[in-house]
């Protein structure tokens, strides 16, 4: 690991204006700075190996509500705090945009704020720092997005082929045997990988899964009012989707049509948001924990702090089912 010595050296200055730049002194110009921090994160140079008194972590937040107690991203804060700041560890949070990843490489960023690690929710796959995250050093944990081939950085969520098999095999049970799909726009890794698990699940119980078995599109609107009745003409009596925001539409679009859930088609979202208890009917939804997830991002990134490269960190999923799942229409259930 690289050390302030080493880049006093390969900048010909002295140590303690190394210090002074990384640590923002007023006294060091803007363009030594920069000189220093590119050179320190070219070399390897490492937050990490500062003593304890100063250790911060950052929770980058972008596309996701998080203020309040209901917001998705609260209870995965929430969690992640409550495993963080009992071993001393400060934790800012930082909503981020494309703009300011663009202005400065994510080793750099980190380094001149003093973190330590990041925790990322709410990552598409066209943010600039997926690019920087390939070659990174600075540990991070992204949520719901995957790197391959860098020590630095974990994949953290549910296991998605574990719920989806869990939805699917209970409406077979129910005696579905034409199950469809709804889902946002495939651009970003979570709906990729949801997308892949439900065909995956069909395949395993011997049911239709060919592609026109499912449908997706950028705007919930736009998907209902395009896929839905392709769906229902196949014969659809089940449609999970790809997250529960989505399925609460399709509960409303079906009243309007005069549709009838559980009755004439079983409903199933993913995420188990608060909003699933009041629903009408209440929404079935394969759950993330979304506390439990937080504890495990602090898991994820104390052990990368600490040269434990972990991979991938995926929770068991949990199928809860409320009464928007029912026996299919004239079906019997297995």
């Amino acid at each position: 690991m690289a050390t302030m010595d080493d880049i006093a050296k390969r900048l010909g200055i002295t140590k303690g204006t190394v210090s002074k730049a990384l640590s923002g002194a007023a006294d060091v110009s803007e363009t030594m700075r920069k000189s220093v921090v590119e050179t320190a994160v070219e070399l390897g140079y490492s937050r990490i190996s500062r003593s304890a008194s100063g250790k911060q972590l950052a929770v980058f937040v972008s596309n996701m509500a998080y203020e309040k107690p209901d917001d998705f991203g609260w209870d995965i804060i929430t969690g992640f705090r409550k495993m963080a700041e009992p071993a001393d560890y400060q934790v800012d949070v930082v909503p981020f945009t494309a703009e300011m990843q663009k202005a400065t490489r994510y080793d750099e960023y980190m380094l001149m704020n003093h973190y330590l690690g990041a925790v990322f929710l709410g990552l598409t796959l066209t943010d600039p720092w997926m690019q920087d995250f390939r070659t990174s050093s600075t540990p991070a944990v992204l949520y719901d997005n995957h790197i391959q081939g860098n020590p630095s950085v974990t994949h953290l969520g549910i296991d998605n082929d574990e719920g989806m098999e869990m939805a699917v095999a209970r409406l077979v049970e129910l005696g579905h045997r034409k199950i469809g799909y709804l889902s946002s726009a495939l651009g970003a890794y979570v709906y990729q990988t949801r997308y892949a698990s439900f065909f995956h699940a069909l395949h395993q119980h011997r049911l239709d899964a060919h592609q026109y078995m499912a449908g997706y599109s950028y705007r919930i609107s736009e998907c209902l009012e395009k896929h839905l009745p392709r769906l229902l003409d196949r014969g659809c009596t089940a449609i999970i989707c790809s997250h529960d925001l989505l399925a609460h539409t399709l509960l409303i679009h079906c009243a309007e049509l005069g549709l009838r859930v559980p009755a004439d088609l079983s409903v199933v979202g993913i995420d188990d948001i608060p909003l699933c208890r009041y629903t009408s009917p209440p929404l079935s939804t394969i759950r993330q924990n979304r506390t439990e997830l937080g504890k495990c991002a602090f898991y994820a990134l104390s052990s990368q702090i600490n040269q434990v490269p972990i991979s991938t960190l995926l929770l068991h999923a949990e199928l809860i089912e409320r009464e928007s799942m029912g026996p299919a229409p004239g079906g019997e259930k297995k």
